[in-house]
């Protein structure tokens, strides 16, 4: 029972940071996305090919989710002019509060979007509140046609469903089919986003995000 209590408490105090945080954005103007996948998923070699195809007008920073190094933050350096660093030190994922510290180093005046990539991990990240918009799940063809049904609650939680390194489906074992069906089961209506980082197909994922930051 204390743990319980010790956890709801946790979980209570980062929801009260998030809410303002969320107030902060829409006051902003600014839409935030919360991006979770596994480490090696191609969360980052995602938003590398992405960035330079969203409109130029399009204002994006992004805050990049860590235990240690700021490797991926360097690579995302490249393509993106306010990139910060949030290292966890251990932590399996991103709270609110680290959220609200890397802000500091962010002028949300002169962004549209914001990018949260998490720390890489499909279980701890999805039930904290970091202020976004929307949650997008990353699985890649590497991991295997399994892994939606292993992870439910990314599923759940999804505003949308990013399935990377389709360049691959020709040399691994991936069952597409199986694949959206596990997915389908637990959530019918969420957009399953097929793409390739490497070979720049991305146009599901595109037309979705300008979606998405439109409102």
């Amino acid at each position: 029972m204390t743990q319980v209590e010790v956890i709801e408490a946790v979980l209570g105090g980062n929801d009260e940071v998030a809410a303002q945080l969320r107030e902060r954005f829409d006051a902003a103007g600014v839409r935030t996305l919360d991006i979770i996948g596994s480490p090696g998923s191609g969360k980052t070699a995602l938003l590398e090919a992405t960035l330079p195809a969203l409109p130029s007008a399009l204002r994006v920073g992004v805050l990049v989710g860590d235990l240690a190094t700021r490797r991926d933050a360097d690579r995302i350096a490249r393509v993106a002019s306010q990139v910060v660093q949030i290292n966890t030190a251990g932590g399996c994922h991103l709270e609110a509060h680290h959220v609200e510290k890397g802000l500091a180093a962010l002028d949300l005046a002169a962004l549209d979007l914001l990018v949260i990539e998490n720390v890489g991990n499909l279980i701890c990240p999805v039930g904290w509140d970091l202020g976004q918009h929307a949650k997008v799940g990353v699985f890649s063809v590497a991991e295997g046609d399994d892994k939606p049904g292993k992870h439910p609650p990314l599923v759940l939680a999804a505003d949308a469903l990013v399935l990377t390194k389709s360049d691959l489906l020709p040399y691994v074992p991936f069952d597409r089919a199986f694949f959206e069906q596990d997915i389908r089961q637990m959530n019918p209506s969420v957009p399953i986003l097929e793409v390739s980082a490497l070979k720049g197909d991305l146009a599901p994922w595109l037309t979705w995000l300008e979606a998405f930051v439109a409102g």
